[in-house]
């Protein structure tokens, strides 16, 4: 043997050796994997866990919710869930102890409203309030109540169920002070039987207050009414032989039209928002 092979041979490796070799690792990039395997489970972005639901509309938090879901508190399109982690879709009916909620934060927006615009969230009736306060959120909020299309003045947006409910309560209401212009002098003795209350058509007719204007001329009129419409003032003056030149809203509750420009809207403010649920 020369001197070469036996270097070679030296410095060849056993099979045992080799196979030890492997064990240490992989040279980088030739390293085995395996497959991720595909989920069967996809998420629906139309649908949203219940707890969250529950704790975006504002009731409590989410392991509050989840309290309440599990001594069957909440139902969903009328049955009664407990389950935890159960998911519903925005379009579906939540109720939380009875109440109906929805999955956004409570918005209170309080338009200046100008003539020429419906009270209407239907579409194709031109120019709507809508159209005004369409920048104001996203959440889906709806007007209380309606003025005319050409009616002026306050009209309140909201989301909040409970809000609407204290408006359109028969028994208690919320109180709307209108000013109205009309064709002609209000006399005394109309004035008088409008305050005292009158019937038209078999149904008592009356306002909270009612007062000439201060200041004004006596076809100035300052009213005070809880319907949530201004047709009962058409029906007011329509049978006492007036015309209406002219309604504005310039108070709901204690809401005023301060610091709000014709054709403008703001947020209420926590405070507002407070003493607006105490009404």
């Amino acid at each position: 043997m020369s001197r070469n092979q036996d270097s070679r041979g030296k410095g060849k490796t056993s099979g045992r050796g080799h196979a030890n070799s492997k064990t240490k690792g992989f040279a980088k990039g030739n390293a085995p994997f395996k497959k991720k395997t595909k989920s069967n489970v996809t998420s629906n972005p139309d649908e949203i866990r219940l707890n969250k639901y529950i704790a975006n509309s504002g009731m409590c938090s989410r392991r509050e919710a989840d309290e309440n879901i599990a001594i069957g508190l909440v139902t969903v399109n009328g049955k009664v869930v407990t389950e935890m982690g159960y998911k519903v879709k925005r379009t579906d009916e939540v109720r939380f102890d009875g109440q109906r909620i929805t999955p956004e934060a409570k918005v209170y927006v309080l338009l200046n409203k100008p003539k020429g615009f419906a009270t209407t969230t239907a579409e194709g009736k031109g120019r709507t309030v809508m159209d005004l306060i369409a920048n104001a959120t996203n959440a889906n909020i709806k007007p209380i109540g309606r003025l005319g299309r050409n009616s002026l003045g306050l009209l309140l947006f909201t989301n909040d169920d409970k809000v609407v409910q204290k408006f359109t309560n028969s028994k208690n209401g919320v109180a709307r002070l209108f000013q109205v212009e009309l064709d002609k002098n209000l006399k005394f003795e109309d004035l008088k039987k409008i305050q005292e209350g009158f019937k038209v058509e078999g149904k008592l007719i009356a306002v909270e207050e009612i007062s000439y204007i201060k200041g004004e001329s006596k076809n100035q009129i300052g009213i005070k009414i809880k319907n949530t419409g201004n047709t009962i003032l058409r029906t007011i003056f329509d049978n006492l032989n007036y015309d209406i030149v002219k309604i504005d809203c310039v108070a709901i509750g204690h809401l005023t039209k301060k610091d709000i420009p014709r054709g403008h809207w703001k947020h209420l403010t926590e405070q507002e928002i407070n003493t607006l649920k105490m009404l």
